[in-house]
């Protein structure tokens, strides 16, 4: 017997009848087919569903992309531009520290304050889950940076631009003549520096300058300011000290009598006492100390209102020949 098929029908030659019978599938037949059929269906569905995630971009996924590239172009063209600003501030931080404050000799602001970081170590750890988190948590930070710089940045400038407007007041105060009357230069007796100590005969620093003068000279006050003592100190003998504001301080030793009280506001160039012999001193001269902000400075910077160059060099030369101090 021979099966012939023909377009999903079946047919079985009968020898006896020498015709072909049409063949009907049992259930078992029609189920395996159907089974065949949506198997082969499925795997093709499969296939085409892998080869069109895999290999097809859809056109959503295309413009994802396309914004992904262009976000990713701007943060660094916006990281660029961040490093061109922190520049530009960096500029502004130098003509602070070694211009405008040194015009307002002012303190300059720790570079530890200017540069600090920020607390935390898990401050951008939430960044590190997008794509490309180096390049955004780099630019987070230059953005925080910047920000931070230049808080403390418009802090600085609003404290110079009042002591702008206190700069007349603040001229009167600055203790800028010598403390006592001295053209000549030739009363100038020691300068500021480490000295031969004239009692115990070594080297020691010495706080402030000295003038040779006789007894009863008078003495000046260097800028506008408060006296805030005027009494007996231990190795300055009578000692007069004036506060003048904006950080100055001054103070006169070995005095023989005061002409100034306490409390009392005097002006440049008031005579405050006149020159003694007290206290450790080896002969009527004065020591002159000037203060700023609580440290010791070099006298002789200060004298800008009494003398010339040539004669500011020719003072500087004597006072740094005289090796000896005379307190």
């Amino acid at each position: 017997m021979k099966l012939f098929k023909s377009r999903k029908t079946y047919y079985l030659y009968n020898p006896n009848t020498l015709n072909y019978e049409r063949v009907y599938p049992s259930t078992k037949d029609r189920f395996f087919i159907v089974l065949r059929h949506l198997s082969i269906g499925i795997a093709i569905g499969v296939g085409i569903f892998f080869i069109m995630v895999y290999a097809v971009e859809s056109p959503r996924e295309s413009l994802m992309q396309k914004e992904n590239k262009l976000l990713q172009t701007q943060y660094e063209v916006l990281s660029l531009r961040l490093n061109e600003a922190l520049s530009v501030l960096n500029d502004i931080q130098l003509r602070d520290e070694n211009l405008y404050r040194a015009i307002f000799q002012t303190e300059s602001i720790p570079e530890s304050v200017r540069k600090a970081g920020f607390g935390g170590t898990n401050r951008y750890e939430h960044l590190l889950t997008l794509s490309n988190p180096d390049l955004v948590v780099s630019t987070t930070q230059k953005m925080d940076m910047l920000s931070k710089q230049l808080y403390i940045q418009s802090n600085s400038l609003d404290e110079l631009i009042h002591l702008g407007k206190n700069q007349e007041e603040r001229l009167k105060c600055i203790p800028a003549i010598q403390p006592i009357s001295n053209k000549d230069l030739r009363q100038t007796a020691s300068g500021y520096g480490m000295r031969i100590d004239p009692i115990y005969r070594t080297p020691r620093f010495h706080s402030g300058m000295d003038f040779s003068a006789k007894k009863g000279t008078d003495v000046y006050a260097t800028g506008n300011g408060v006296v805030t003592f005027a009494s007996w100190k231990q190795g300055y003998g009578n000692c007069l000290v004036i506060k003048h504001g904006f950080g100055y301080e001054t103070l006169y030793g070995h005095l023989d009598k005061f002409k100034a009280r306490v409390g009392q506001k005097v002006t440049r160039g008031e005579v405050i006492g006149t020159v003694g012999n007290t206290g450790k001193s080896t002969g009527p001269h004065l020591h002159y100390e000037v203060m700023v902000r609580g440290k010791y400075d070099n006298p002789s910077k200060y004298y800008f209102m009494d003398l010339t160059p040539e004669e500011y060099d020719r003072m500087i030369q004597i006072a740094e020949n005289h090796g000896q101090v005379m307190d």
